[in-house]
């Protein structure tokens, strides 16, 4: 009788390999797409002068269409952006992103390249208090502030009051330090923006910029390109906060005696949903700007999640209907750049929007579109949902590239030969009637 011989179990298939990354590759997708359209298409070593030619000439081509897309977006009665993070980061604006203000905020040795980091006692203390799971929520900041906002409604805790204090100084100093007055290369993108979008037509709408950043990128940038920013501040000294200010515009008067003004050229509203590194809370009911604000007097919200969200107040909730009205107008252009769709509160109606308003395009502008959309393990909820929308057929529109580069890519309105200038009025008056 001979032992039973079990044979080797055959060699496990080799993986797949990982697919490359395209972050940062200028490309774009469309509505009923099959596939991302590439600018700027790498050309093998090796290609024939034929075949060289042939996707030149395909690039060519792409970049024209992507021109007269952005350039019929543009002439939409409304256009609005959603402004997040993303554009104030990158190694020429240098703003802080939200994993640096954690490292900040509560760890003991941030800002050291690899070295492990090593939580701060009192932060330790305060994450247990209230119970925030970081595997579940990560390294959020702001999620972590909301967290400690809410827990201080039923309870008094002098550790979650001092985290607190301690992360909206950090938060200030870090959101308004890295802004170089004398660097006139810092701002580019956000000039450029600026510049390009503020160039519609003085008869359509007012564009509108809604921003989830503390910073003041794009109110240094405007004033360096002389426009003219309305905030929802007066216009008198101290500046207080007023939602009828909104509603306010500046026209020129002309010099014949004619009561009729005609609207300023570079005015733009900006509504800054998280509240400003330089919006100081008076009391219960008054903002005002302030330079430099003390932590304790700060006005920065903290976007929460579920049963933690407590910053339905002034002015955050004035802000939001803004945002939530500006998307069900019709005839809309919502640009979103540098968003990454965490925040369910903004994210949310975005998809709403696309779903229930007609007339309105969605235009996502983001380096890592293509990975989000494609990596099973990277990509949330929204950038599934979004990218199923444009491939059926919805107005909506992903864009591979950094705030940076799409700046560069929006088309100069004031630029258009005179058969652009008939075309688009042609399309203008078909589409009125």
């Amino acid at each position: 009788m001979t032992d039973k011989i079990t044979p080797p179990a055959p060699p496990a298939p080799p993986a797949p390999p990982a697919p490359l990354s395209t972050s940062g590759k200028p490309m774009f997708f469309g509505p009923e797409s099959t596939s991302w359209k590439e600018l700027k298409p790498e050309i093998p070593a090796d290609i024939s002068p034929e075949d060289e030619q042939k996707i030149l000439a395909r690039a060519k081509e792409v970049k024209e269409e992507l021109k007269n897309f952005l350039l019929s977006s543009l002439q939409m009665q409304h256009v609005v952006v959603l402004a997040g993070s993303g554009t104030s980061l990158g190694p020429i604006t240098k703003g802080p992103s939200m994993w640096t203000l954690w490292d900040f905020c509560v760890n003991t040795n941030p800002g050291t390249g690899e070295t492990p980091r090593i939580t701060a006692p009192l932060a330790t203390t305060v994450i247990s208090e209230i119970g925030y799971d970081i595997n579940l929520e990560k390294e959020n900041i702001e999620a972590l502030l909301s967290r400690c906002e809410a827990y201080l409604q039923v309870k008094a805790s002098a550790d979650v009051s001092t985290l607190i204090t301690n992360s909206k100084r950090v938060i200030l100093e870090k959101c308004s330090e890295f802004i170089d007055k004398t660097d006139v290369n810092q701002l580019t993108a956000h000039r450029t923006f600026l510049h390009r979008l503020s160039r519609r037509r003085v008869r359509d709408s007012r564009l509108k910029l809604f921003t989830t950043n503390y910073d003041l990128c794009f109110e240094t940038a405007a004033g360096r390109q002389g426009l003219v920013v309305l905030d929802g501040f007066s216009f008198t000294q101290p500046r207080h906060f007023d939602p009828r200010f909104f509603l306010y515009d500046i026209v020129r008067r002309p010099t014949t005696g004619d009561e009729i003004g005609t609207p300023l050229e570079g005015v733009f509203h900006i509504y800054k949903l998280h509240g400003s590194v330089n919006w100081s809370r008076k009391s219960e009911n008054e903002i005002e700007v302030e330079p430099q604000p003390t932590p304790d007097s700060a006005c920065l919200i903290y976007p929460a999640k579920g049963k933690y969200q407590q910053s339905y107040v002034q002015p955050h909730l004035e802000l939001v209907s803004q945002y939530f009205s500006a998307l069900r107008e019709p005839n809309t252009c919502l640009i979103v750049t540098g968003f990454g769709f965490n925040d369910d509160h903004l994210s949310e109606p975005i998809l709403a929007a696309v779903r229930t308003n007609p007339h309105l395009r969605l235009i996502i502008v983001n380096p890592s579109s293509d990975d989000l959309t494609s990596r099973p393990k990277e990509k949330n909820k929204y950038w599934e949902t979004i990218f199923n929308l444009a491939k059926q057929g919805e107005d909506v529109w992903l864009i591979n590239a950094t705030f940076g580069d799409f700046a560069e890519m929006i088309p100069d309105l004031k630029s258009l030969t005179p058969a652009q200038r008939l075309t688009r009025d042609i399309k203008q008056m078909a589409g009125t009637q």
